[in-house]
């Protein structure tokens, strides 16, 4: 027997059939999910986590939640307490004084957020450490190349920093590196700050830092003097790699070698080449670390009529004794920027005066998540900067 087919009624407009609706809801939820960002900061300490804040104020965001500490053997032991799956990590570093705990809670936290399916991982550290050893010394080694590859291996992906103390340090990595600049910062406190700067006069403590002080000069149309004599002691005094190994006595040399003598360094006596009497001496460089060298250059300033004396660096590390000795000195002001905690010292030395450079900072966190260009945060910028 035939089977009957069951016709069913055509549709109408007025019909209460619908069809099953997709869920975009979750969908785009996660779409979010992986398009956005979180800010964490390594520190254990809460000196160190004041830029860290300043920034995420900056940004209209929350600082991520995060747990570091120290085990009381020593060991450092980072958690995440959030989900990080498929977004920007941005991990602020600042470097305190224990260098070496700072190193291994990036290293850590990095390599965390690489296990918890990060998709970036951006770390921004102001004041990058072991920039001074980025050249071989005799039989040393290049620690800022060494630690280069402990990042990369780690899980960053990228680096935004300040004014590297060497610029080539960019090519020890394997990563994009983002090299900004302070000095419009400092120029702006010195046009603002500074009393009668037309009358000033940009000093470089030695000739090392010539060129960043014609930057500077130039900038703001006013002279140059730098300072060059037996008193300053500079990186390119110290034996590298061409002066080993060292001399060795009833040493055997090949017969018929005889390589050309080479004279021994002598510096001439101090002095200061340029016109500084009656007028204010800002002396500018990067780092100011050991002051010695700066308040031995403040007083040949005072003693050739330099009448008021600034010291300006984009990293203020201050270490041992530094703020007595600025203190005692004929330094009126110390200006740096806030790259490297240095509160303690504010209250040893009231000559210290801090510059906020958060907002760059934060510019340059937005627009790396955005994808947009960072070429103006270096308009009007100088590779000798």
């Amino acid at each position: 027997m035939p089977k009957k087919l069951l016709l069913l009624p055509p549709l109408s407009a007025s019909s209460s059939f619908r069809a099953p609706r997709a869920r975009p809801v979750v969908q785009s939820a996660m779409n979010a999910a992986r398009t956005g960002y979180r800010v964490f900061s390594a520190n254990s300490t809460a000196a160190c986590t004041e830029l860290a804040k300043r920034i995420t104020e900056r940004l209209g965001a929350e600082l991520g939640k995060s747990t570091v500490y120290q085990e009381t053997n020593g060991e450092t032991r980072v958690e995440i307490k959030e989900s990080v799956r498929g977004q920007d990590v941005f991990i602020i570093q600042t470097i305190p004084r224990d260098v070496n705990t700072a190193v291994m809670e990036l290293l850590i936290m990095a390599y965390a957020l690489k296990t918890a399916c990060a998709r970036n991982i951006i770390g921004v550290i102001p004041y990058f450490p072991y920039s001074k050893q980025s050249k071989m010394r005799k039989r040393g080694s290049i620690v800022c190349k060494l630690l280069a590859s402990m990042l990369a291996k780690a899980g960053l992906t990228h680096i935004i920093t300040m004014d590297l103390h060497q610029k080539e340090i960019q090519g020890f990595f394997s990563f994009p590196v983002d090299n900004l600049r302070a000095s419009p910062f400092l120029l702006q406190y010195i046009q603002e700050e500074i009393p009668n700067y037309r009358n000033a006069v940009i000093v470089a403590k030695s000739p090392d830092a010539a060129k960043r002080a014609q930057s500077y000069a130039e900038r703001l149309r006013l002279g140059l003097a730098v300072i060059h004599g037996e008193a300053q002691c500079t990186e390119l005094d110290m034996d590298d790699g061409r002066h080993s190994p060292p001399m060795v006595r009833n040493a055997t040399v090949h017969p018929g070698l005889e390589l050309p003598l080479m004279m021994a360094k002598e510096k001439p006596p101090i002095t200061v080449v340029g016109d500084v009497g009656g007028r204010i001496a800002i002396i500018v460089d990067d780092i100011i670390d050991d002051v010695e060298g700066f308040v031995a250059a403040a007083e040949i300033l005072k003693e050739r009529g330099a009448y008021k004396i600034y010291v300006m660096a984009t990293h203020g590390i201050l270490s041992a004794d530094a703020p007595l000795l600025i203190e005692e000195s004929s330094i009126d002001e110390v200006v740096v920027t806030n790259t490297v905690p240095h509160e303690v010292q504010k209250l040893q030395c009231p000559k210290i005066k801090t510059v906020d450079i958060s907002l760059i900072l934060s510019e340059a966190i937005r627009r790396i998540h955005n994808g947009e260009s960072m070429a103006y945060l270096f308009r009007n910028i100088t590779v000798d900067d």
